[in-house]
């Protein structure tokens, strides 16, 4: 510590690299975005830097630095000059029409191989309602970020984290009744938002049997077989597509989305893991192409031994995944 507030920047390092990856996933948490967290963490360590003279060592370094994230995230919230969501602009695929909209909300999905880096962070207090690993589901994070900015922070600090409530009204700026207060109004809406059975949603590392029903999803989506792929999935289906609000339901929808990929080329699918999550990295090679490039991104919860939901995303992050851009 003599060392950092004297100007030695690898005594810094030393200090907040042990948090490094705890704090990102606390952004993403907060915020949905895995690019949005980034920025954000790079905004607190350079604010906690600038203020470590001021770092009087009545919390510990971790919860400073929580504190110093959670204001950057809130700050983030509020503002307007926010990275823009990127389109999901393919002129090539007509999707069926959509069965309902939604809540449009801002999401990326986060690399497991990136939350395993997390697993060194000290447990969540005596308070915490939630696993570290249950509150990383697109679930929980969609959930999330229906809340407004204040009542977020507060579920994350005491639900998540497992602060006391003196703690959580300290890293917020307000009393703690009104810190209780936005904390109980955010558990309401969670229970409205999170499905109803937890044991059936709370994210876990994907089972033999999740591994074997992501073999046989990508099987049959480079075969572009939409009977094999159809007989893979829940009779409800539910299939997202952020940043869009539509929602495509029932399993039969696949047949139209298969007929679609079909027609853009050939398919080669990885087999990845998002949000503690299977997941199917897809690369297409159009006609006249040599390369499969990257494309998109499925996210899939499973359930009964059925996929019961996919969230397809932009192949932006393929980099984050450790992915390259052509196969």
């Amino acid at each position: 510590m003599t060392r950092a507030r004297a100007g030695d920047g690898d005594a810094f390092r030393e200090l907040t690299e042990p948090h490094r990856r705890e704090l990102q996933v606390h952004c993403y948490r907060m915020l949905g975005s895995f690019q949005d967290a980034e920025d954000v963490l790079q905004d607190t360590l350079l604010a906690a830097w600038q203020g470590l003279g001021g770092f009087e060592g009545r919390a510990s370094m971790r919860t400073w630095l929580y504190r110093i994230a959670t204001n950057r995230c809130l700050n983030a919230l509020r503002s307007a000059s926010r990275r823009p969501a990127r389109a999901w602009d393919n002129p090539a695929v007509e999707p069926p029409e959509p069965t309902r909209l939604g809540e449009v909300v801002w999401l990326e999905p986060y690399p497991d191989t990136l939350f395993s880096g997390a697993g060194s962070a000290p447990p969540p207090g005596p308070e915490a309602r939630y696993e570290q690993t249950e509150a990383m589901s697109l679930a929980f994070v969609i959930a999330l970020q229906v809340l407004p900015p204040r009542q977020r922070a507060a579920l994350i600090a005491r639900d998540v984290l497992g602060w006391p409530a003196s703690e959580t009204a300290s890293a917020l700026g307000t009393s703690v009744a009104a810190a209780n207060s936005a904390l109980q109004r955010a558990r309401a809406t969670m229970q409205s938002h999170l499905p109803p059975r937890r044991a059936e949603w709370s994210a876990h590392e994907p089972s033999a049997q999740e591994r074997a029903l992501l073999e046989q999803f990508i099987d049959a989506h480079e075969r572009l077989d939409a009977e094999a792929a159809i007989a893979l999935a829940a009779q409800d289906l539910r299939i997202t597509m952020p940043p869009h609000p539509a929602s495509f339901d029932g399993a039969e929808v696949i047949r139209s989305l298969m007929a679609d990929a079909a027609a853009m080329g050939d398919w080669r699918v990885l087999p990845v893991a998002a949000n503690r999550m299977p997941a199917a990295a897809g690369y297409l090679r159009r006609p006249g192409d040599t390369l499969f490039r990257a494309f998109k991104l499925d996210v899939m919860r499973m359930q009964a031994g059925l996929i019961a939901e996919v969230t397809v995303f932009n192949a932006e992050l393929f980099p984050a995944f450790g992915l390259p851009p052509t196969l």
